[in-house]
């Protein structure tokens, strides 16, 4: 797909002056732009206000109560992320793992920028492994004054020259492989999205080739605090570098100019019905009109907010050791008397887990995983190391139920997919969620893996309450029937469900001893 900031990068001519003048310049030009955007600005109504105005006792449990809302859908999902940056006054915090330049990361990104341009402090976190965005795409956006990005240890992407990848595969193969999973948005700071999706198409159900079929959490209140105060420990640690820090020659070849074509291009990219269509803006302005019955079908409960510290697991533990949410989740699991149902597009079970969870099957507790079919995966390698483990997995009692590429259920979850059906997308597991005993109910950016266990820092909320817990179970419950899922036994599997090709590259990937970073 063309990129609409591509010409952005043709013809520029490296100026004399220092970076760190350019961006002072820069900034001013930024500054003036602000005068004019913000004297002709509306003032707008806070989210506190719109919160308010709508629900008479939220603002007053919002203090110790966290209220939650389950996005199953991946177009509500990016909706109620637009919506909630359009009304932010104040600050907007995005923290994720993906950020691509295909048609949503393009016009999320001209969100931010538009927030930024009436007055709001915008702070992008992303992690180095897997940036989309061209080096200078990156610095353009951070230039503005009020908008700001940094890179998780970056070490791997953003200004590392090939050679240096490769001498870090060799010379910090663990440092390489720590990487920061977290996925949070936070509008001033009083609303907060956490859960699977990654900015980019097939999050939220618009790429025309494959999707995932995901989840998330909209929350409101004192969880959303745990939420900014885990940011800012991420924002403020060693890990997290600016870009201009990083790109330093790159600014050196940036002009005024340059800045704001970007600026108009990235606007007139997200203006076209083309990119952004129409019926997604209704949806948008629609949120506004809805929003009273969306804070009335919030559940209310005590909430934790679970994550780990940036840099997990710099111990001597090599690849192994574990972090925080880990150890949450391991003690939820290990509480439970009756049940344990889990979803997770991924599932290698680290050392030791094979054991734990035959133990809970031993005395009386059913497990239930739903995961990705050869058929439907995205990871083959994620999926060699199940393929290694399925039969023991089978033998210790656990029922497993393999996700079909092409759901009976994507047409519920996706209104608009008779306008993809000529291109039959495919559709994959990328949501990470479990519920205990009908009570316990997690949501967040954990993998049943070893890589979520021990090498990245992950996210979630982790609550004790039948009616989360009950939503939730009915929704995995529907993607585990029988039009949308393989029941997998010891007597069969449905790897021969997919062509010789893709069984072949099955086959090679459990040759190779990657299983620890899986």
């Amino acid at each position: 797909m063309s990129q609409p900031h591509s010409s952005v990068y043709n013809n520029c001519k490296k100026p004399r002056t220092h970076w760190k003048s350019k961006l002072k310049n820069i900034t001013k030009v930024f500054a003036v732009l602000i005068t004019l955007l913000t004297a002709f600005a509306v003032n707008a109504r806070s989210l506190t206000d719109w919160i308010e105005d709508n629900c008479e006792d939220c603002t007053a449990r919002m203090a110790t109560q966290t209220g939650a809302y389950i996005l199953e859908k991946g177009e509500e999902s990016l909706v109620g992320r637009a919506w909630l940056g359009q009304h932010a006054t104040e600050t907007i915090d995005i923290q994720y793992f993906i950020w691509s330049t295909d048609n949503v990361g393009i016009i999320a990104a001209e969100q931010l920028l538009s927030a930024a341009e009436r007055g709001v402090r915008v702070r992008v976190l992303v992690d180095d492994f897997l940036v989309d965005a061209e080096d200078r795409t990156l610095f353009l956006l951070s230039a503005h004054p009020n908008a700001e990005i940094r890179i998780y240890n970056p070490n791997i992407a953003v200004g590392v020259s090939f050679w240096q990848k490769v001498k870090g595969v060799f010379t910090d193969f663990r440092a390489i492989n720590q990487r920061m999973h977290d996925k949070t948005a936070i509008f001033d700071g009083v609303a907060g999205i956490t859960g699977g999706r990654n900015m980019a198409d097939e999050y939220f159900d618009f790429d025309h080739e494959y999707n995932f079929r995901d989840r998330d959490i909209l929350l409101l209140g004192r969880a959303v605090a745990d939420m900014t105060e885990n940011f800012e420990e991420f924002w403020n640690s060693e890990y997290a570098v600016n870009v201009e820090g990083i790109l330093a020659a790159e600014i050196e070849a940036v002009s005024v100019e340059d800045i704001k074509r970007h600026a108009t291009e990235l606007h007139a990219y997200a203006a076209d019905a083309r990119n952004f269509a129409p019926e997604v803006r209704q949806a948008i302005n629609a949120t506004s009109e809805n929003f009273r019955a969306l804070l009335a079908a919030l559940v209310w409960d005590d909430m934790t907010f679970i994550s780990d510290i940036p840099g997990k697991n710099q111990g001597d533990m090599g690849l192994g050791g574990s972090g925080e949410s880990t150890r949450q989740l391991i003690a939820a699991l290990q509480a439970a008397t009756e049940s344990v149902l889990i979803q997770s597009p991924y599932l290698v079970m680290p050392e030791g887990g094979i054991e734990f969870f035959r133990e809970l099957v031993e005395r009386g507790v059913r497990v239930r995983i739903s995961t990705n079919s050869l058929a439907s995966t995205d990871n083959i390698q994620a999926f060699s190391g199940y393929a290694g483990q399925r039969e023991e997995l089978l033998e210790a009692g656990i029922e497993i139920y393999e996700y079909k590429a092409y759901p009976a259920i994507r047409e519920t979850l996706l209104e608009r997919y008779p306008s993809l059906a000529e291109n039959n997308p495919i559709f994959a597991l990328h949501a990470k969620s479990l519920v205990i005993d009908d009570d316990v109910a997690y949501i967040g950016t954990f993998n049943l893996d070893p890589r979520s266990a021990n090498l990245n820092t992950e996210v979630g909320v982790l609550v004790s309450n039948e009616e989360l817990a009950r939503q939730l179970t009915a929704s995995i419950e529907r993607d585990i029937h029988p039009e949308n899922s393989w029941r997998t036994t010891l007597e069969f599997n449905p790897d021969g469900e997919v062509g010789r090709g893709k069984r072949f590259r099955l086959w090679i990937n459990r040759l190779l001893p990657i299983e620890p970073v899986l």
